[in-house]
């Protein structure tokens, strides 16, 4: 659990919607929980378990309240949110801001506060909330601001995550809204060509990240391997494990949340490390999390946005250096450090740590090039320390 106060770090956690979207039950859920404790992902900081869409029926109750589905949740919700919470877990839910979610079932669109109540009754954490079938005619930053206030007036701490895809201008008011993080992105799919267009958009975005909100890329596919039963979402064998290793890279490095989207019970053990890649996370949940900013590599030995570096200042001075190669061949990617504040006047070099491979590179003064395959990266954890 994090000793922070909520929302001042991005969420850790797992979601249901990549691998499983519709098909959802009380069974799985707990079956998740269980993995969370026992494979060790609690122990790495992922602390929420979030059911998505589908987990309700497609129609309120005679009070006007949410009833979850008896075939999929018997036992009702609260009961899934005490196992969870038994586990050490925190428990994760979904609703959207219009009057149905994306799935066509009720949405919490003038049922905020009634709905708000009731997850806090079932000992909800985290409300994710969608921006599907929203009136025409109704501001949408305004539904979100509503949200906001109903949970934060439920009797619980409940962490809001808005999810309206980046659209409205949303960069511009979120913050003030009240929500711990936003979606930016519309929602990503098991393959290299949506996790490039991910990055790319929300890079030059980091003023609109940071503490109490921060800029929610969409969920992980890492580990999905094309096992999404939604053929929007998965595709043929998803990525490589090459290509998932990026993927969180850039989602560490660009401060996302990191919600889990593949089977945690049956990934293979290169995917799990690679989840909880201590130096990777721990650069994701500095606790200034500010967001990383681009320094372009030379454009006339690469295509425009295939090659860059990111830097991300940390709390203790360090500063973190993803390199990332989204080509289809191998790059040397050379980093002057005059371009992240370090001329050679500063009587500085930088020794650097790689995040992983989890050892000690050596000091480097004025320039850093590694060559960094196709589709690959490379991540370092910088120290400055002075010239002899």
């Amino acid at each position: 659990m994090s000793n922070y106060p909520m929302g001042q770090l991005p969420a850790l956690g797992w979601n249901s919607w990549n691998t499983f979207t519709w098909d959802i039950n009380e069974e799985l859920i707990k079956g998740v929980a269980d993995m969370m404790v026992e494979k060790g992902y609690l122990d790495a900081g992922y602390e929420y378990v979030v059911i998505d869409d589908c987990w309700s029926l497609k129609e309120r109750d005679e009070q006007g309240r949410l009833v979850p589905d008896p075939q999929k949740f018997p036992n009702g919700m609260k009961a899934v949110g005490d196992y969870i919470h038994s586990k050490g877990l925190k428990f994760g839910m979904y609703s959207c801001a219009g009057t149905h979610t994306c799935a066509g079932h009720p949405g919490s669109f003038e049922h905020e506060f009634q709905d708000a109540k009731q997850f806090a009754q079932w000992g909800v954490d985290y409300l994710k909330y969608d921006y599907c079938f929203k009136p025409r005619h109704v501001i949408g930053e305004l539904l979100y601001k509503r949200m906001s206030l109903a949970l934060k007036n439920c009797g619980r701490d409940i962490l809001f995550s808005a999810c309206n895809w980046g659209e409205d201008n949303v960069y511009q008011w979120i913050r003030e809204s009240g929500a711990h993080s936003y979606r930016s992105t519309g929602d990503i799919q098991d393959n290299w060509d949506s996790i490039k267009n991910i990055a790319l958009s929300q890079i030059e975005k980091e003023p609109y990240t940071g503490s109490f909100c921060h800029n929610d890329m969409d969920m992980l596919v890492v580990g999905m391997h094309g096992g999404s039963n939604s053929d929007f979402i998965g595709s043929i064998g998803g990525c490589t494990d090459t290509q998932y290793k990026t993927h969180f890279a850039l989602w560490c490095m660009m401060g996302s949340p990191l919600m889990i989207g593949c089977d945690i019970r049956n990934a293979t053990e290169t995917t799990r490390q690679l989840l909880q890649n201590k130096d990777l996370l721990a650069i994701n949940q500095d606790p200034e999390s500010r967001g990383a900013y681009r320094i372009k590599v030379e454009p006339q030995w690469f295509p425009a946005d295939s090659a860059f570096v990111l830097a991300k200042a940390l709390a203790n001075g360090d500063i973190a250096l993803g390199f990332f190669n989204f080509c289809d061949s191998n790059r040397e990617l050379s980093l002057q450090f005059w371009d992240i504040g370090l001329p050679y006047s500063s009587g500085v070099q930088l020794s650097l740590y790689d995040c992983m491979e989890h050892k000690e590179l050596g000091t480097f003064k004025e320039r850093f090039a590694p060559t960094v395959p196709a589709h690959d990266c490379v991540v370092v954890r910088a120290k400055l320390v002075n010239l002899p």
